[in-house]
């Protein structure tokens, strides 16, 4: 009745589009209706009814196919993968195999005399070695490839396995090697070669053999010029079919190859590698396990993937431009303090040396030039022990403030405004740090302090307490900073006020070495108010 409805209601002009759906349908209908109606009357089922209800669902489902291939708009959303029909195929492909060798083996056994057991065991036990043989064969498994692709899809590829795929290989998921060779891999794979060869570009320039995969070292061996190649590939970005240029130079505008990769017959594809709109390299690959049409999805799909790897590849690239970058960035940082050091040595030395002539009878002098040369000897020491071994850690203990203040004020009594200590604390003040580094510290603020102040200005030094820290505070009456340069510009390393004879590392090691003891730097200063610097 269902059937008999949806013809009747059809309009006459497109009964032909359901006409065979109702034919088959109804027919499906109509046999059951008589199968149920004789086992409901008889009170059985009848046999020989229901083994050719199968032949019969077979005979109308034609009909039905007709009815759908002319009424496309009956589609649903139904999807099988590549790897399911692959499998399915193998299956059905290995269940053929074992039925025609069960088929032979029963052969054997009935007409083969008194060793047909013996020898159908073994004949079976062969067919299922030959078969495990058969599902693990490389070869075997590209043609299976070739041919659902070829037959049961419209596409070669599932692009989007396909780019999941690619993705997981070169980021090492799926191949434990250095990312050239799984940029190999990553392109062989997609058209089931067995191997190739990367060639990258160099920082000079020129294009050097990276890596191989599965291939031997004497295939395109460093030395060939592949100059001529290089420049095709940059001006065209052209899938080179090796193949395809040994029958007919033309297609590829008369390119010449070097004898040791035209005249190689394992190599097969060219594959170039484009990076901002420059060539980084190429990729050679070998012969696939079957033979392959290499058609416009091919070569689309091999520019895709190696536009992705060559991105991969310059990324890794710059990486490593970057941590050697970061390495002499080190030395030349070791190399500022160093020198920065160096500066401050020969600046207080200097001092002394200009003194000398006026005051070399003043005893006072003679011992305060003794500590100076002392002091300065003992820097150099120390400095020369840390470029031996840049790596050891300088021990750090507990320490008098006050003394080390008292210190740093002495040695820097030599320049003019001689800086004067002022004690805002009776008890006594201990830190935990390098007593070396931490009054060298203290003396370069000093120091700057007296270079930014007039002679006749003034220079204090108080060490004190603030809240539950101990502080030491240097006060100028300098000409001051104005707020952007204190936030800008104050602490960047290796950014001078004073041209040459400046390198731009004291306050930045300064606020280092007090952040690395727990403490903090404020600077207070602006133009035309005296500066303070706390520490």
């Amino acid at each position: 009745m269902l059937v008999e409805q949806v013809f009747r209601n059809t309009p006459f002009q497109h009964r032909w589009g359901v006409k065979f759906l109702c034919l088959g349908v109804g027919g499906l209908f109509a046999f059951d209706f008589f199968f149920f109606a004789d086992a409901l009357l008889f009170q059985r089922l009848d046999f020989n009814i229901w083994v050719a209800r199968g032949a019969a669902s077979a005979l109308a489902a034609p009909l039905i196919g007709v009815s759908a291939a002319r009424n496309p708009q009956w589609s649903f959303d139904l999807f099988v993968s590549r790897k399911v029909v692959f499998h399915s195929t193998a299956l059905f492909a290995a269940g053929i195999y074992l039925f025609v060798m069960s088929l032979a083996g029963y052969y054997i056994r009935y007409y083969g005399g008194e060793w047909s057991s013996i020898i159908q065991t073994v004949f079976l036990f062969g067919a299922g070695l030959v078969l495990a043989v058969l599902l693990y064969s490389g070869a075997l498994r590209s043609r299976l490839k070739v041919l659902v692709n070829k037959h049961f899809f419209s596409y070669r590829y599932d692009y989007r396995e396909e780019w999941l795929h690619l993705i997981e290989v070169l980021s090492g998921r799926v191949l434990d090697a250095s990312l050239p060779e799984r940029v190999i891999f990553a392109l062989a794979e997609l058209v089931d070669s067995p191997g190739g060869v990367l060639w990258l570009r160099s920082e000079s320039g020129r294009f050097e053999r990276a890596r191989s995969w599965n291939l031997a070292e004497d295939a395109v061996a460093q030395g060939t010029d592949v100059g001529t190649l290089t420049d095709f590939l940059a001006k065209r970005r052209w899938v080179i079919d090796l193949a395809e240029l040994r029958r007919d130079p033309d297609a590829y505008d008369g390119l010449y190859l070097p004898d040791a990769i035209l005249a190689d017959e394992r190599l097969w594809l060219i594959v170039p590698l484009d990076h901002d709109d420059a060539l980084l390299g190429f990729v050679i690959l070998t012969h696939p396990r079957s033979n392959q049409a290499v058609n416009w999805e091919v070569m689309d799909v091999l520019k895709t993937a190696a536009r992705q790897s060559a991105s991969y590849l310059a990324l890794d690239q710059a990486a490593r431009a970057l941590a050697d970058a970061r390495q002499f960035e080190g030395f030349n940082r070791l190399s500022a303090f160093v020198v920065h050091d160096l500066k401050n040595l020969i600046a207080q030395l200097s001092l002394v040396a200009r003194n000398a002539e006026r005051h070399r009878h003043n005893p006072a002098f003679i011992d305060d030039a003794m500590d100076t040369i002392k002091n300065s000897v003992a820097k150099m020491n120390r400095l020369l022990a840390q470029l031996r071994s840049p790596d050891q850690r300088t021990a750090s203990a507990r320490i008098d403030l006050i003394a080390l203040v008292e210190d740093a004020v002495r040695l820097r009594s030599v320049q003019e405004p001689v800086p004067k200590l002022e004690l805002l604390a009776d008890e006594r003040l201990s830190v935990r740090a390098d007593a070396d580094r931490l009054g060298a510290i203290v003396a370069h603020v000093i120091q700057n302090a007296q270079e930014a102040t007039p002679r006749d200005g003034r220079v204090i030094v108080r060490v004190g307490r603030l809240d539950d820290h101990a502080a030491i505070d240097v006060d100028d009456t300098g000409s001051g900073m104005d707020a952007d340069f204190v936030r800008e510009r104050l602490f960047k390393p290796f950014d001078s006020t004073k041209g040459l004879t400046g390198m731009g590392v004291g306050a930045y090691d300064a606020r280092e070495l007090v952040s690395s003891l727990g403490g903090r730097v404020i600077v207070d200063s602006e133009p035309g108010r005296a500066p303070g610097f706390a520490c």
